[in-house]
């Protein structure tokens, strides 16, 4: 079928519900092959392991633009029936829907599963034209949206250069505050507290050696190193934090690790705390070519600042040592600013198809926006290097 806005270049639009409509080296190469969640593989896994589906709340609908029959987009959206492990809270949008009798639920993202990582969220061929393209999906975005009867629809932790397309200057931009590290060019992690305070840095000397007291030591595994009895002891932590923390088993099981361990072994860190030849506790990271990205802990003994090793210090560590610029330690998190990491801004786009829901959104967006720029600058203000305290 010929595209109707763009006749002569013989667009055609679809929607798949599953991986098995694409080709993994044509999804990667419109991903761009470096940030690991966007890789076929990551969603495989998701997919794999049943975390996406109707029964859990993330019905998958990747919306795709073919070119003279040659795939050239995607666009990996998911029919919500929950708020659930999205990382941007719109449960008071939710509230007020149901206050005035109308429903919330399906809604449409357009985002990487549980993962409040920054991204492309239209993965394009280099060679398209990227704003017919980018249109496109919007177009066919909203089309499904409205198909299913949706109240809308949200494009979560997209890239700033998709946030400025002229396609979405009708939707609400909301912005939030992320916590991320830079690597300013150190040799050693005694370079990187040579730029703190001298009270922050013996601060985070004693968190450092308070972590490894009671005999802890600590073992980093990559990749292929990554054993199956270290990925279902790690699932165990896993789950062990999210049932102290929310009271459920978390979003992700054994099978979705055990294939992230066989199919992306280049794109994993496993970072352990060892006592007793055990491992009592684990960080897992998943790294780019530039960027190192923090994304679960747990652990079997509780141990003072072990956390704080595990998760940030041990991640600062390896950034060195691996010459990597970012490392991006999660969502939140002002414990963050004392220990280097810096407030950034992250986005997303919302719309809303109930017209006077929409402008009341805008304006919340805006309101909201006046309080988190007092709120980042504030947090800039506590952070521990010396340029801070001296401007």
């Amino acid at each position: 079928m010929v595209d109707k806005q763009f006749p002569e270049i013989n667009f055609r639009r679809e929607v798949h519900s599953s991986l098995d409509a694409f080709d993994p080296v044509e999804w990667d190469q419109l991903a761009g092959n470096d940030n690991p969640f966007c890789l076929y593989a990551f969603f495989k896994a998701l997919e794999q392991s049943q975390a996406i589906t109707s029964h859990t709340g993330w019905s998958p609908q990747y919306v795709s633009v073919y070119q003279n029959d040659k795939l050239i987009a995607v666009a990996p959206c998911f029919i919500k029936s929950h708020p659930m492990g999205e990382y941007v809270f719109d449960w008071s949008w939710a509230d007020a829907y149901e206050a005035h009798g109308l429903d919330y639920y399906p809604k449409l993202v357009c985002a990487i599963p549980f993962t409040p990582v920054t991204g492309p969220r239209y993965f394009i061929h280099p060679s398209a034209d990227y704003h017919i393209v980018s249109a496109l999906l919007l177009e066919q975005v909203e089309a499904l949206a409205r198909q299913y009867e949706s109240s809308g629809f949200h494009i979560l932790f997209p890239e700033k250069s998709e946030i400025q397309l002229p396609c979405h200057a009708e939707l609400a931009v909301r912005q939030s505050v992320q916590f991320h590290w830079y690597n300013r060019g150190y040799s050693h992690f005694d370079d990187f507290l040579a730029s703190l305070t001298s009270r922050k840095r013996k601060s985070i000397r004693k968190e450092r050696k308070s972590a490894l007291e009671n005999d802890v030591t600590i073992c980093v595994k990559e990749g292929e190193n990554i054993s199956e009895d270290d990925w279902r002891q790690f699932y165990c932590f896993y789950r062990n934090t999210y049932l102290k923390r929310s009271g459920h088993e978390g979003y992700l099981n054994e099978t979705f690790f055990m294939h992230l361990g066989v199919t992306m072994p280049n794109n994993l860190v496993l970072i352990c705390g060892m006592r007793n030849e055990k491992i009592v506790a684990a960080s897992l990271f998943l790294r780019s070519s530039s960027t190192l990205f923090g994304r679960y802990w747990g652990c079997s003994e509780e141990h003072n600042h072990l956390h704080f090793e595990l998760c940030y210090y041990q991640g600062i560590e390896y950034c060195i040592e691996n010459q990597l610029t970012v490392f991006e330690a999660g969502a939140q998190g002002e414990h963050k600013l004392i220990r280097g990491f810096e407030p950034i801004w992250t986005y997303s786009l919302h719309k809303l198809f109930h017209p006077q829901f929409h402008s009341a959104i805008e304006d919340f967006v805006d309101r909201e926006k006046q309080h988190l720029d007092l709120y980042k600058k504030d947090a800039e203000k506590c952070l521990p290097y010396k340029h801070t305290a001296e401007s």
